[in-house]
């Protein structure tokens, strides 16, 4: 394991009892590796939320013939009850055992850490490896383990080094427990958004256009246009303004507000025009901060709320892609607010409201939430004490329970993290609140105060989605691609027993749907109806009318529930004022609107 020395708060490693047997495992299973592909280099293995990794550079790649025999051999590490042994020798002895033993990739870790510290190994039998542990006492210890999946990786995450073979497991202190992990893993696998994204025929990314970037499909883009109307109407209704940005800007904007210096990692490539460099943003903040000092703004001008769904790039490393949760060109339900100190407070607690309120009108219902603080070596002084401590205030005074993460705010100031949990318990980032000093201070923002003077307001970044992309992932997981009602884009699928005998009245009623705009569509096919009926499941519709010759005779609808459960045959009028109630888009009332 590459983790020598203890390191920062942020990327500990946990020191629990599960995460010790993951450890644990982890080294079993390069050992069983190592045994059964005696050429292969050993990288990186650490424990994980879910369980465990392990990185080789091997001849070929895994694979899942590969993966059972590596359990085989790991069960015979087990059953052998190896204890782990932790040594402690000098930087040059380590650097020397492990040139002998071919290992190049713990030889370049080794070569970073300063000569003058000692190193910590751990031994099991014959197998040895960089670790500062700790590990459970024997391999007997380790009772219930599944290795999972076998995919590619760059040493150090960076596609310009060698390409290796990454292992991942996991393991539990019972059976039992894995069994349930198991189970909960086929589940999720059910509802990868990637696999219904192509399946519900909702998005595509494309290596023709780039990876990363995404291409909505009619269906899918009529989901996104629901969730962005409603965030808008949403927005308008709790006091914000709705503004528009361009998507380059001089290289002299992100200069000023530090993003050139701290964030230029992860931004791409300027565009020479005219001689200016330009750059595309990856961020919104810093266009508003613009549109704020486009006037003399004055203390009664204060609270100023900005919003906008707004497009960003940054680059990510092709390594982290995945589907709509990691890309390259996304949309941030952004909003910053620019307020008095004496209103900071009452606008973060409206912040943190309004965030849970809109994510409930999602079906979400189960959130953690965390206060991140800057890493030490951003640190400011007084200011950035009094801005954790103002969001510290208001999740206290929330009354909902949260935990620090120490060093993950963002490089210009703290923030609240909000953590929700889908319908299989699975925790997804989405929502962010970040109280800001550093940009108002960059950028020289001023109002006139009730004195007459000159005074800076406090900036306040909010996204409630995160991203619509990624929150789009994650309403397609947590409902299966079965979305509400109000969501579903499409609502009705009217199905004719024959179209040529009740072609016309399927149009009829799909015409009077779409007048009381209700989503409809019709399968015209020649299909027998039970044929239609199995398709719209598929398509996960949340309902069908069958229509034959008695809909038809009595101007009446046979409507069929997403699930399966036939209702009575009913008007058409009737079933319209049925769908219009149960495909209203919720409504997210403020503070001052609540009894």
């Amino acid at each position: 394991m590459a983790e020598l020395r203890a390191p920062k708060a942020k990327g500990d490693v946990p020191d629990d009892p599960l995460s010790r047997l993951r450890h644990s495992c982890s080294h079993v299973m390069a050992d069983a590796v190592k045994r059964l592909f005696p050429g292969a280099k050993v990288a990186i293995g650490p424990s994980i939320e879910t369980g465990f990794y392990y990185d080789f550079e091997v001849e070929r790649p895994f694979s899942d013939e590969d993966l059972r025999a590596i359990e085989a051999e790991m069960g015979k590490i087990v059953a052998a009850d190896l204890p782990f042994v932790r040594e402690e020798i000098s930087r040059d002895e380590a650097l020397a055992m492990f040139r002998a033993r071919g290992e190049t990739y713990k030889v370049e870790i080794i070569l970073g850490i300063p000569a003058s510290e000692t190193i910590s190994l751990y031994r099991h039998g014959d197998f040895v490896d960089l670790c500062r542990g700790p590990h459970v006492e024997r391999t007997g210890q380790i009772k219930a383990w599944k290795l999972l999946s076998h995919a590619s990786a760059y040493w150090r995450g960076d596609e310009r080094n060698q390409s290796l073979q990454r292992i991942y497991g996991t393991a539990f202190g019972s059976q039992k427990e894995l069994d349930e992990f198991l189970h909960r893993l086929e589940e999720a696998k059910k509802r990868d958004h990637r696999v219904l994204g192509q399946k519900l025929d909702l998005f595509s990314i494309d290596d023709t256009i780039g990876r990363g970037l995404v291409l909505w499909h009619p269906r899918g883009g009529r989901v996104r246009y629901l969730i962005e109307e409603f965030s808008r109407r949403e927005h308008l209704r709790h006091g914000y303004e709705l503004v528009f940005t361009p998507h380059v800007a001089r290289d002299e904007l992100w200069k000023i507000s530090g993003h050139l210096e701290n964030y230029k990692e992860n931004m791409f490539s300027g565009i020479d025009i005219e001689g200016q460099i330009y750059l595309v943003k990856p961020m919104n903040c810093p266009f508003h901060i613009t549109i704020y000092k486009s006037h003399p703004r004055s203390y009664r001008d204060l609270p100023m709320r900005l919003g906008e769904l707004g497009t960003v790039y940054r680059y990510e490393r092709s390594g982290v892609l995945g589907g709509l949760l990691r890309v390259r060109g996304f949309t941030q339900d952004d909003a910053h607010l620019f307020c008095r100190r004496d209103q900071q407070e009452a606008e973060l607690a409206r912040c943190l409201d309004f965030c849970l309120s809109i994510l409930r009108a999602f079906g979400f219902e189960d959130f953690k939430l965390f206060l991140a603080t800057r890493s030490a070596e951003l640190h400011t002084g007084a200011l950035e004490h009094e801005s954790e401590a103002a969001l510290r205030k208001v999740l206290d005074q929330s009354g909902l329970p949260f935990e620090m993460d120490e060093g993950g705010g963002a490089f210009y100031g703290p923030k609240i993290d909000l953590r929700l949990r889908d319908a299989i318990g699975r925790e997804w980032q989405c929502s962010t609140i970040q109280l800001d000093y550093a940009l108002p201070e960059r950028f020289g923002l001023e109002f006139t105060g009730s004195d007459g003077a000159k005074h800076r307001p406090v900036m306040i970044h909010r996204a409630l989605y995160g991203s619509v992309e990624r929150f789009f992932a994650v309403l397609v997981e947590h409902y299966a691609g079965a979305f509400p009602v109000w969501l579903s884009p499409v609502q009705v699928r009217v199905a004719p027993v024959s179209e040529e005998k009740h072609g016309a009245y399927a149009r009829k009623v799909v015409a009077a749907l779409r007048a009381a705009d209700l989503r409809a569509d019709a399968d015209l096919s020649a299909d027998k109806i039970g044929a239609k009926i199995r398709q719209a499941a598929l398509e996960k519709i949340p309902y069908v009318l069958v229509v034959g010759d008695k809909e038809v005779v009595a101007g009446t609808v046979a409507p069929r529930e997403r699930g399966g459960q036939q209702l009575e045959a009913m008007s058409l009028e009737s079933f319209v004022e049925r769908l219009r109630k149960e495909a209203a888009v919720p409504t997210v009332a403020s503070k001052e609107e609540r009894p």
